[in-house]
């Protein structure tokens, strides 16, 4: 039997938003939006000097009064409750990624007000080295998580695209942990020899030196070094290395992911 063709609801249609026209916006600001608006987590865009917001569906249901429907892109008349709740978390937000962990905030929930525990992760968006926006995920705090790995963990992940390279970040940032971040195995030599790591979450395949040469290099300088690479050939590439390691397959998904550094996170 034939399934049905999947339906897709249409683009929105930015030029009746304060957005304006989506052919004219910065090549940041766009793949801004179509990354939160494909992002299962709850995420939410601050654009501009006019704070006009931007959400996905995930936030609406998480946070939202019921009449909210994203993507929005419009100003608010109140500030929505991840900005209103402590202007330090902007200004400091402004400046580099900022996580808080169990935030109050005041959110509809079963059609009343009332204030929950959030952890929040914000992201500066910069346009030609300038912040031109904020981006926040929600997700609601993960109190017993971090209690059970004692602490987040500190992750230098490796990718080439840019595009895949930002999401897994922001994912991972979601989850708890911390994370930097490099698009090369040549940029990330020097800062596992200067900074100290828990995880090297590695693309296989990189341009220049490969994901595998990248991790024997590491281990000479950090034994201790947990790895995990991802590939679009799973564990082919990866089962007969003399050194353990972990691989998730592409495209993997937040679950496999969130498996995978919680098995990390007990054996360390």
């Amino acid at each position: 039997m034939n399934n049905p063709p999947a339906v897709f609801p249409p683009a929105p249609d930015w030029s009746r938003t304060a957005l304006g026209d989506s052919a004219r916006w910065p090549d940041t600001l766009r793949l801004t939006v179509d990354l939160l608006l494909n992002s299962p987590q709850a995420m939410l865009l601050m654009w501009g000097p006019e704070r006009i917001m931007v959400y996905n569906e995930a936030y609406a249901e998480l946070v939202g009064p019921p009449s909210l429907r994203a993507p929005g892109g419009s100003v608010p008349a109140m500030q929505p409750a991840p900005w209103s709740w402590n202007a330090a978390a902007l200004a400091a937000a402004r400046e580099g990624s900022v996580s808080y962990r169990s935030a109050n905030l005041t959110v509809w929930h079963n059609g009343q007000l009332g204030q929950q525990p959030f952890d929040l992760y914000y992201t500066p968006v910069r346009v030609a080295g300038e912040t031109a926006g904020i981006m926040c995920t929600v997700a609601p705090a993960r109190l017993a998580s971090l209690a059970d790995t004692d602490a987040p963990l500190r992750l230098l992940v490796v990718e080439d695209n840019a595009d895949a390279r930002y999401l897994v970040c922001e994912t991972l940032r979601a989850l708890g942990h911390d994370v930097e971040a490099v698009a090369s195995a040549e940029e990330a030599v020097p800062l596992l020899s200067a900074r100290p790591f828990d995880v090297l979450f590695t693309d296989v395949s990189l341009p220049g030196m490969s994901g595998v040469d990248l991790a024997r290099l590491a281990l000479q300088h950090s034994p201790g070094l947990s790895l995990l690479f991802a590939s679009g050939y799973g564990d082919e590439l990866t089962r007969h290395l003399e050194f353990p390691a972990q691989s998730l397959q592409k495209p993997y998904d937040i679950e496999q992911l969130q498996a995978v550094l919680e098995q990390i996170a007990a054996a360390r």
